[in-house]
């Protein structure tokens, strides 16, 4: 068995056009993570969903019991693969993902998903932090705009920076082809 785990968090409805929180590129990046999760599975690697849901059933998004905390249906899950609930940013706080990883002695992560500046950041920080070998495959990732002090910092703006401080201390930071072209 590899010591490989694809984490794909939160690839979501509420993420898409139709939803509460549509991000800049989703389909493109979702197209990408489902050749990240195409490859890890011919290769045996362990893929592991994690999906957000608000613990508030009021929340104005990620409301559960709602089509929007539905992973979406182009990265559906196999039966065979776990699927964690999360309710913060960081996908290993209070989600037994450690233990699940530690069982079988991964050691190396890629992550992929949503959203680049919250829980991919949050998320690849955790996972460098525990002492996991880490890679984020930029481009099977998305975010949107922000806005800071009056000032609308443009979603690409957004990826760009937390893309360069992941890939300055925290792990690899790479595109769908230069991952698919390395990994065996």
């Amino acid at each position: 068995m590899s010591k490989r785990a694809i984490i794909v968090v939160d690839i979501q409805n509420e993420y898409f056009p139709a939803g509460k929180l549509p991000l800049e590129g989703i389909d493109s990046a979702v197209a990408k993570a489902a050749r990240v999760i195409e490859h890890a599975r011919a290769v045996q690697d362990t893929v592991i969903y994690v999906r957000h849901e608000m613990p508030d059933p009021e929340a104005p998004f990620f409301t559960p019991g709602t089509e929007g905390v539905e992973i979406h249906s182009a990265v559906t899950p196999l039966a065979s693969e776990t699927v964690l609930l999360k309710h913060y940013p960081n996908a290993f706080l209070e989600t037994g993902l450690k233990a699940l990883l530690d069982k079988p002695g991964i050691e190396e992560l890629v992550i992929i998903g949503a959203m680049s500046h919250m829980c991919i950041d949050a998320t690849s920080r955790a996972a460098s932090d525990l002492g996991y070998k880490t890679t984020i495959v930029h481009d099977a990732c998305a975010t949107l705009d922000l806005e800071f002090e009056g000032k609308t910092v443009p979603a690409a703006q957004v990826h760009a920076t937390i893309m360069a401080a992941l890939a300055f201390a925290y792990g690899t930071v790479t595109t769908t082809d230069d991952y698919l072209g390395q990994a065996r």
